[in-house]
């Protein structure tokens, strides 16, 4: 019986963490609900070739997108990343930049960057070891 009521409780916590966030117009609910402070679900569309997040305020839903795309098997090129006027200076472009940099190193490409906050990210995060996939 304690699993269920933990299982209960932590549903609680996501419910309530939804509402206020919801309450206060800002971000879509976390993944990771009830066991993270993360904010954001990033989601990877690998035939359009973007990163996405779906976000929330006052009921209107609408996106922040990275988009990338390949140069060679081995190597992409970071573009540009979009997020509504409503959600920046919130965190959600670095959500962004995180995932699409960590695709980069999981998948062993090297990247080219156009875009000047991604840029900023890698430069400012530079315990992550991204600048070594970095090709200007």
């Amino acid at each position: 019986m304690g699993g269920l009521h933990m299982f209960v409780s932590r549903a609680r916590v996501c419910n309530l963490r939804l509402s206020q966030t919801l309450r206060r117009g800002t971000l879509a609910r976390s993944p990771f609900c009830g066991s993270s402070t993360e904010p954001y679900r990033v989601i990877h569309d690998r035939q359009r070739r973007c990163f996405t997040l779906r976000l929330e305020d006052g009921g209107v839903v609408d996106s922040a997108v990275l988009k990338y795309c390949y140069h060679t098997d081995s190597h992409v090129h970071l573009l540009s990343t979009l997020v509504p006027e409503s959600f920046r200076g919130k965190g959600v472009a670095s959500h962004l930049a995180k995932a699409a940099m960590d695709f980069v190193v999981k998948e062993r490409l090297k990247a080219t960057i156009s875009c000047w906050y991604i840029k900023k990210y890698v430069d400012e995060n530079p315990l992550s070891g991204y600048q070594a996939y970095i090709e200007d």
